[in-house]
């Protein structure tokens, strides 16, 4: 490859129109088909795609953006079914890879009766886990504007030096990074190895999205706690965002900070729902990145992504959920709660 000129390292703007690359687990969901029962109490299961990241990926493409996803799947039906499904959101496979000596991951997901949801996950360990950073397209990485990750892929190796391997590509191709932990715990060895695991990374991100749960289980705190919040900021942050479920979102910057209210929807799996404000919010970045410096073109963008993260949560399964345009823009003319 010919030498960069004067050493300077080549920028996200040589890359991709607003290419959002999201790398990590794709899995199966498998749903209780009655909502509010226990997983021994299902009678059955819906079988739905799965997995923050590739939901991400999937919520960008539909809704008109450029998405690539990457990650390990094993070489099953699940697996080719998974990648398929990508392929038909529209999103780039070129990062997705086979295991033929590991299972694609299943979780199983149950729905109580106000919608919440308690995970079960078949992964000992599954494909996903098993990437290796020889086996990452940097290329693809490279040519994106913006690269997303979530947390569970920095739980074992080889995939966590695989994610830091990844990262540190586009962070020195000058790609924005967006972090989104979602917290699952079952998958941690304990809470605090949780905290560390998450926390480990956090300072590498240029936008981070977080649950008030979330903030509650990494600052130990009250999530509502205006304190407890900023004790996530760091210098060098461009955006945190704070989702409070149907109450909407606040977000934070250097210069101002904020609240919207969410949208008033009949819920009916919550399973989602913050993958669908992410895709959004990344969406509306790579188009835009002045939105960070700018308060009334941000709180355009997070009222969207409010819709967007309501409407999701009308419907079973996150990629069948996710919403178009069109559906966010006719919540959005009916009225917040």
């Amino acid at each position: 490859m010919a030498p960069l000129g004067d050493g300077v390292a080549p920028v996200a703007a040589a890359a991709a129109p607003g290419l959002v690359v999201s790398f990590g687990e794709m899995l199966i969901d498998f749903v209780p088909n009655v909502a509010g029962v226990s997983l021994a109490e299902s009678g059955g299961f819906v079988k739905a795609p799965g997995g923050a990241p590739a939901n991400v990926a999937c919520a960008v493409s539909k809704l008109g953006g450029s998405s690539a996803f990457v990650g390990k799947f094993g070489d099953d039906e699940f697996g080719h079914m998974l990648v398929d499904i990508l392929k038909q959101n529209g999103v780039n496979t070129e990062g997705c890879l086979f295991d033929e000596h590991a299972r694609t991951a299943l979780a199983f997901v149950t729905l109580k009766s106000n919608g919440e949801r308690e995970f079960m996950f078949y992964r000992n360990p599954s494909a996903d886990m098993l990437l290796t950073e020889a086996e990452l397209n940097l290329d693809l990485i490279r040519r994106a504007r913006i690269f997303h990750y979530g947390s569970i892929s920095l739980i074992t190796e080889p995939c966590r030096s695989a994610h830091v391997a990844a990262m540190r590509a586009a962070k020195s191709a000058g790609i924005l990074c967006s972090y989104d932990p979602n917290v699952r715990l079952p998958l941690w060895p304990s809470a605090q190895a949780a905290r560390d695991g998450i926390m480990s990374i956090w300072k590498e991100a240029d936008f981070i999205k977080v649950s008030d749960e979330e903030v509650a289980f990494l600052t130990q705190g009250d999530a509502h706690d205006e304190k407890n919040v900023l004790s996530l900021w760091f210098e060098g942050l461009k955006l945190l965002v704070v989702t409070d479920g149907e109450k909407g979102c606040r977000y934070f910057t250097k210069d101002f900070k904020g609240s919207l209210p969410g949208y008033s929807v009949n819920t009916v799996d919550t399973t989602g729902a913050g993958d669908a404000f992410v895709g959004s919010l990344l969406l509306s970045v790579a188009k835009d990145d002045s939105i960070f410096y700018n308060e009334a073109k941000l709180r355009e963008v997070l009222q969207f992504s409010n819709a967007c993260g309501a409407i999701c949560t009308t419907k079973k399964g996150a990629i069948p959920a996710l919403p178009t345009t069109a559906t966010a823009l006719d919540l959005i003319s009916k009225g917040t709660n």
